[in-house]
């Protein structure tokens, strides 16, 4: 898409050159992490399937490409403060999403490791542990929102003056919504009191203070 920008107009936009650059940081993270993947609801509970196959080989690369394909057609002339605005909220969304994600697969590969030893965590009968502070005592899943803070960010350098570079970040806010709902159901079911017991410490499941 970047390219094609290239042969139609001479240079790649500001927009299309934030969107590239998010991206590549999404997929250089995901390689780099790779291991942290065998930990996943994917994995550990939805298994191969249609919902892999169909999701990976052609939903993700259709939805996640969305935008750069409207930047082509619809160029977008983006300032310096507006693209630094949207920098600095992609970069808050990585932060968040990186963190806890280390955090939980540090905790669940070795919890005496020093960078989590010292956080609260609760007793279930299984015998694992409940995460009550950190990252996972802001909200239950605070992966999910720095997920959905880069999906924003993956969007707003189209403007506004379309729906479709839209559609993935409302597509991914459904999505995982159902999924934290599938979860809920799932460690309810695995940890019982225990899990309520979280729930009343750890209130909120995505959004601090709004859900």
């Amino acid at each position: 898409m970047l390219m094609k920008e290239v042969e139609l107009r001479g240079s790649p936009s500001l927009s299309m050159i934030l969107v590239n650059c998010f991206q590549l940081l999404y997929v250089a993270d995901a390689l780099w992490n790779e291991e942290a993947v065998l930990t996943t609801m994917d994995i550990v509970h939805d298994g191969f399937g249609f919902m892999l196959v169909f999701g990976d080989l052609a939903w993700v690369p259709f939805t996640y490409s969305l935008q750069a394909s409207f930047l082509v057609v619809h160029p977008q002339t983006l300032s310096l403060l507006k693209a630094a605005v949207i920098v600095a909220l992609n970069g808050a969304g990585y932060y968040i999403f990186r963190k806890s994600n280390s955090q939980k697969n540090q905790f669940r590969r070795d919890p005496t490791h020093p960078s989590v030893s010292g956080l609260e965590t609760i007793a279930t009968a299984t015998g694992k542990r409940l995460l009550v502070s950190g990252w996972w005592g802001l909200v239950r899943h605070p992966n999910y929102l720095g997920d959905l803070l880069m999906a924003l960010a993956w969007s707003l350098p189209c403007g506004f003056a379309h729906l479709l570079p839209y559609f993935y970040v409302i597509y991914f806010t459904v999505l995982l919504i159902h999924r934290e709902a599938r979860d809920e159901r799932q460690c309810r079911a695995k940890y019982g009191l225990a899990w309520d017991t979280y729930c009343r410490r750890v209130p909120y499941r995505i959004f601090p203070y709004i859900y």
